[in-house]
């Protein structure tokens, strides 16, 4: 497929200098793009590239300054990040429509549903009354339990699993591996010494537009839903346990685990690798730095680190005296001598 700038510009909203004929067929980075690619220049780090790029178009920030000739037809945009996602995902869905039909072999039960221009992979299994609604994206060795509802243009990608009665929403793309519907982590100790478990009755629930990496797991609920909320997006290797409320446009870095009955906020940020204890609220907006275990339920806005987690300024403010501690101790010990050789004085007067 090839698009000339000034498709492009139209797709993205932008403003072409140069030959708004030329065409592009690839993507490449700016540093190593080749004639017949399309580049971006987003970050000041890469703006010597902008001279010396054989990029065919470059989009650029429209506040960026020449500070030298530019070969590359360039288009002109707000914000050329943003601008570049938006040309990826076009380009993407384009891709993806060419996608379609059922691939053999499969196994789909009669009482199962499929809307129009569908995909369904070789090797996928359709249990019970599943719905697969239009434009959605089944790829092979994915299992779908009974009663599972796939909702518009929402991409699964191959061997996930997800088990019965989850309800998966429009436009939400599922990475290779994750499993979600799987039993939540109930157990009730016996006067024995024993554990019990506690049937996990409920299901998971994710909303529109939501975004879930590779190898993630999402229980169900004990009773209710487990509930990811539209925007959301989970990175990879993520542990989500059951009855957790994840809100809207929420994100969380890879390797981070929810427990039980928690309920995450809108807005929220967690990085990689952080842990938050079940049955506590984390307010809308709150910031979680990486490695942070959090153990206490934290108020809307709050930026929190460490294990445990503490207020994000005043770590930082602590990071910076412990890196004056050695100094510090010289000139204790400084005046520990000063002291010593007072008094050795004042004991010879």
């Amino acid at each position: 497929m090839q698009f000339s700038a000034t498709q492009i510009a139209m797709i993205i909203g932008g403003k072409v200098e140069g030959n708004g004929d030329i065409a592009v067929a690839s993507f490449g980075k700016i540093e190593e793009a080749k004639e017949g690619q399309l580049a971006f220049l987003a970050n000041p780090k890469y703006e010597e590239f902008l001279y010396s790029t054989k990029a065919s178009i470059i989009i650029i920030n429209e506040t960026q300054e020449l500070k030298q000739p530019v070969t590359a037809t360039l288009i002109k945009v707000p914000d050329a990040y943003t601008s570049f996602a938006v040309l990826l995902d076009k380009y993407q869905q384009i891709q993806r429509q060419q996608l379609s039909g059922i691939q053999q072999p499969v196994y789909i039960d009669a009482t199962a549903k499929t809307g129009e221009n569908v995909f369904i992979g070789a090797f996928a299994y359709l249990g019970q009354n599943v719905i697969v609604a239009d434009g959605a994206k089944i790829y092979p060795n994915v299992f779908l339990g009974n009663n599972v509802i796939v909702g518009e243009n929402t991409i699964i990608h191959p061997g996930v699993k997800i088990y019965h009665d989850c309800v998966i929403g429009k436009n939400v793309v599922i990475h290779a591996g994750t499993v979600i519907g799987s039993d939540g982590f109930g157990f009730a100790p016996q006067a024995d010494g024993t554990f019990k478990k506690v049937p996990q009755i409920g299901n998971v629930i994710i909303e529109d537009g939501v975004e879930i990496g590779a190898n993630a797991t999402i229980d169900r609920a004990t009773i209710g839903s487990t509930l990811i909320k539209s925007g959301a997006k989970l990175d990879n290797l993520l542990q989500i346990a059951h009855n957790v409320e994840v809100g809207n446009n929420t994100v969380i870095a890879a390797q981070s685990g929810v427990s039980g009955s928690t309920k995450i906020g809108n807005n929220v940020m967690i990085g990689g690798q952080a842990g938050i204890v079940g049955h506590i609220n984390i307010g809308d907006g709150a910031k979680i730095n990486a490695q942070s275990g959090v153990s206490k339920s934290l108020e809307a806005g709050k930026a929190v680190t460490g294990s445990p987690a503490h207020d994000y300024t005043a770590a930082l403010r602590s990071q910076a005296a412990s890196r004056k501690l050695p100094d510090m101790e010289k000139r204790i010990q400084e005046l520990e001598k000063q002291i010593a050789a007072l008094r050795e004085k004042k004991e010879i007067l």
